[in-house]
């Protein structure tokens, strides 16, 4: 004997985009032990989830830009440390982001980023102190100028 499957009556309501119907969307609340109620300020999840990534993101924003100010300051100062991280062109930022994304989005990328910094360590390494530290402190300090 051939088992019939039990599905809802069809509902005249469905979502545009998952065309799940309410009562299927009760089935499926039902089955997960979970509500049908979506949490968050608004009843779109759609609306929930943009407003989530905006929030995550100013955040994290707000957080990298005060640990860079904090590792600045003991070299440069809080006025000079501030316009070096305001100051960042928007080329570098659009630059370290790509490669920050790069870097998390697969293995072969984070290899290649990652050898990438390393090899640009190891230069580093290989000029006198004085030199690596000169150099870096005339990059930042246009920064600051800018």
């Amino acid at each position: 004997m051939a088992r019939t499957r039990e599905t809802a009556p069809p509902s005249k309501k469905t979502e545009a985009a998952g065309g799940i119907t309410d009562a299927g969307a009760q089935l499926v609340a039902k089955a997960t032990g979970s509500s049908t109620s979506v949490p968050g300020p608004s009843p779109n999840p759609a609306t929930n989830l943009i407003i989530q990534d905006i929030a995550l993101r100013a955040g994290g924003r707000l957080v990298r830009h005060t640990m860079e100010k904090g590792l600045l300051h003991g070299r440069f100062g809080q006025g000079t440390a501030k316009a070096i991280v305001e100051n960042r062109s928007l080329s570098n930022t659009l630059v370290s982001a790509l490669l920050a994304r790069l870097a998390t989005r697969s293995l072969p990328g984070a290899v290649v980023i990652g050898g990438g910094l390393a090899v640009k360590t190891l230069y580093d390494r290989s000029r006198t102190k004085r030199q690596a530290r000169r150099s870096g402190d005339r990059t930042l300090r246009k920064m600051a100028e800018d």
